[in-house]
């Protein structure tokens, strides 16, 4: 954790330095331009022709300095001659807090760095290198990620089939990363720039920072560190690390100025990288060590099971994982694997959670909320996600199927609100606003302000926090888990008064048994902030499948349906609600597909919402996938081939072909 920011004597000064920057940066307007087909660089001469195809949104200036720069001219626009740091993302650069590059990019230009972003290189180009580096070589670190999601989930589907779109590319056209990204951008960084620390984040390096399941290869593969020959893993959300990262090497080369690459004493130099003991150390990041410095690790260092041992026998994956969750939740300790006989991967203590105010200045920042406008064609996530205001991170739940718990972790962080009114008021000045705020929320809207009364009393009390649970909400609601629903409705109400603000969404769902425990809350979700549909995630109805995604019984569900079905009749709101299923899950069979078909035709509802289990690297619900064991290592059956996978996604979706053996059950009921 870096210090001169965030000790608490500096608490006290974030509101103002939130004021005095905005002051500093005037909301300006901008217009769309042209991307060059093959990388993240851009031409002057391109992104001055107009929209071959314009779409129907309003058209702004093209201010290309009120964004972070893409390429030279966009440089040159601020001043810069150099950059300090080079983001390279597998997403279009949209700015907008909901996305990595604009969040990490505008929070260490706040703290005085220069940063570049390069998005979706066309790794394939025969001068690729070239291209990275029009911009120049930076002078601190390039720092890499997949994007939004895992660049293999990007691209397949369950059934390993190519997906044909992509959200997060201008014109939502598939292809413009590659396959395991991370791994690729790293090797053209190395090209391009030799010596430069090369770190990684995101979801796709962020879950495969251990050994881990590969569901595409149906293998188990060591650490990203080791395919992506990284110098660091900054895991989970990485405000901090970064911070402290750059930092660190901004010192460092300010008091050894003849250590920059290049300098007359690094040409003669045998060590290349005189930077590789600066980035130790930093909480929120892994790296390689010798196997030999296990021993030396300090006393409360975790030792999981090598990747050997877990590759002859893959029900350790479930220890490795369970161990990695805890190391998360209690953020004390350190975590230690050996993946060969000369390297192990060495977790250091997870970043603290953002503070209040931090959460207030890093959402302070000026965004303009839209993508960069060299690009041309309209970007689906733009649209998504334009009016969308995130109020906290974290989520409670710990369903072992969700990369949450080990990426955002289960104890929640949230802005104030008056952040959220501050922001809701830009937006509704923002041109081309049509009055809708489409979320206020995070992973369950309903959990903003939660807290666990356990970790305060124990910081009270100078003790250690000790948690034994995996989830906050399963089997039932834990009572240190605190929230007030009633507080959640207030701000959502405060953001409706504003002028030209007309309705307020909860696009991200709610968590319904937390729902139920405040059933005024319930009732104010459902007759004043449901826009006709709400997602809600009961994922299935069996009794023994729910347990093992630590999810709660359906008896919850019933009454949650019963009551908000109330509520919208009482309002005189015709509205529904849109559940969330998962078939092929491990520990599902034949029969508990049928059993949840079989519910939804009682009720005649129609399945849309449905996911076959993707075993995505990291989880819980991977780990039984991968060692066909529940938590506890007892045996478990898992639909593992494609047709086992197909048929119980077929039972749900009316599309399963039998053997005879049940002809009392119709698969095709939906037809």
């Amino acid at each position: 954790m870096t210090k001169e920011r965030f000790d608490k004597a500096d608490s006290s000064n974030f509101k103002q330095k939130r004021k005095n920057f905005s002051e500093k940066q005037p909301s300006k307007k901008f217009h769309g331009g042209e991307k060059s087909e093959t990388s993240g660089t851009f031409s002057a001469e391109k992104a001055a022709k107009p929209f071959k195809k314009p779409f129907n949104k309003p058209k702004f200036e093209k201010n290309y300095a009120d964004f972070l720069p893409l390429c030279p001219e966009d440089m040159q626009l601020k001043g810069w001659n150099e950059l300090d740091i080079l983001l390279v993302s597998g997403d279009a650069y949209i700015d907008h807090p909901a996305f990595a590059s604009a969040l990490l990019g505008r929070y260490l230009e706040y703290h005085g760095f220069k940063v570049g972003i390069i998005t979706q290189p066309d790794w394939k180009a025969p001068d690729i290198a070239e291209k990275i580096r029009a911009m120049g070589r930076p002078k601190l670190f390039a720092g890499i990620s997949a994007g939004a999601v895992d660049s293999m989930l990007a691209h397949y589907t369950a059934f390993r089939k190519k997906r044909h779109d992509d959200a997060y590319t201008p014109g939502g056209r598939c292809g413009a990363r590659p396959n395991r990204a991370v791994t690729v951008y790293a090797s053209l960084i190395r090209q391009a720039f030799p010596d430069l620390p090369v770190v990684a984040g995101g979801i796709e390096a962020s879950l495969r920072r251990l050994s881990h399941y590969d569901f595409w290869t149906d293998s188990l593969r060591k650490s990203i560190l080791a395919d992506a020959k990284l110098d660091l893993v900054l895991y989970g959300m990485g405000e901090k690390s970064i911070l402290e990262l750059a930092q660190r090497l901004r010192s460092f080369y300010k008091k050894h100025p003849e250590l920059q690459y290049g300098s007359p004493a690094m040409q003669k130099a045998r060590d290349k990288k005189p930077w590789q003991g600066v980035i130790k150390g930093i909480n929120g990041t892994c790296r390689f060590i010798k196997t030999e410095e296990i021993a030396k690790l300090p006393e409360n260092t975790v030792i999981l099971p090598s990747h050997e041992d877990i590759l002859r026998s893959p029900k350790l994956l479930m220890e490795a994982t369970l161990a990695s969750e805890k190391h998360i939740h209690l953020a004390d300790h350190y975590l230690v694997q050996a993946i060969d006989k000369d390297r192990a991967v060495l977790v250091e203590k997870p970043s603290p959670r953002l503070s209040s105010e931090e959460m207030d200045l890093l959402y302070a920042l000026p965004y303009t909320r839209r993508a960069h406008p060299r690009y041309q064609g309209r970007i689906p996530a733009e649209s998504m996600m334009k009016t969308s205001m995130t109020s906290h991170r974290g989520c409670g739940g710990g369903c072992s199927f969700c990369s949450l718990a080990l990426h955002q972790g289960r104890k929640i962080s949230s802005r104030s609100e008056q952040s959220l009114l501050d922001e809701a008021l830009k937006l509704s000045k923002m041109q081309g606003f049509d009055g809708s705020i489409s979320d206020i929320g995070g992973p369950s809207a309903n959990m903003w302000q939660a807290f666990c009364a356990l970790e305060e009393k124990t910081k009270e009390n100078g003790k250690k926090f000790q948690c034994g649970r995996d989830s906050c909400m399963t089997p039932n609601i834990c009572p240190h888990f605190i929230v007030d629903q009633e507080k959640h409705l207030e701000i959502l109400r405060k953001v409706k008064q504003i002028p030209r603000i007309k309705n307020v969404r909860i696009a991200s769902g709610v968590r319904f048994d937390l729902a139920l425990t405040q059933k005024k809350a319930l009732q104010s979700y459902a007759g004043e902030f449901t826009g006709g549909q709400l997602k809600v995630a009961p994922e299935h109805c069996s009794e023994n499948v729910l347990k093992l995604m630590r999810k709660p019984g359906m008896d919850k569900f019933e009454v949650f349906l019963q009551a908000f079905y109330s509520y919208c009749e009482q309002a005189g709101k015709e509205q529904y609600v849109i559940p969330y299923l998962l078939s092929a899950f491990p520990g599902c069979t034949d029969e508990n597909m049928r059993e949840l078909a079989a519910w939804l035709k009682e009720r005649n509802w129609k399945p849309r919402q449905v996911q076959c289990f993707i075993p995505t690297p990291g989880t819980v619900a991977t780990a039984m996938y991968f060692g066909e064991c529940d938590p506890k290592g007892n045996p478990l059956f898992v639909a593992k081939t494609d047709a086992q996978r197909l048929r119980q996604h077929g039972i749900l979706m009316g599309t399963a072909v039998h053997d005879g053996k049940d002809k009392d059950f119709e698969d095709t009921f939906y037809d």
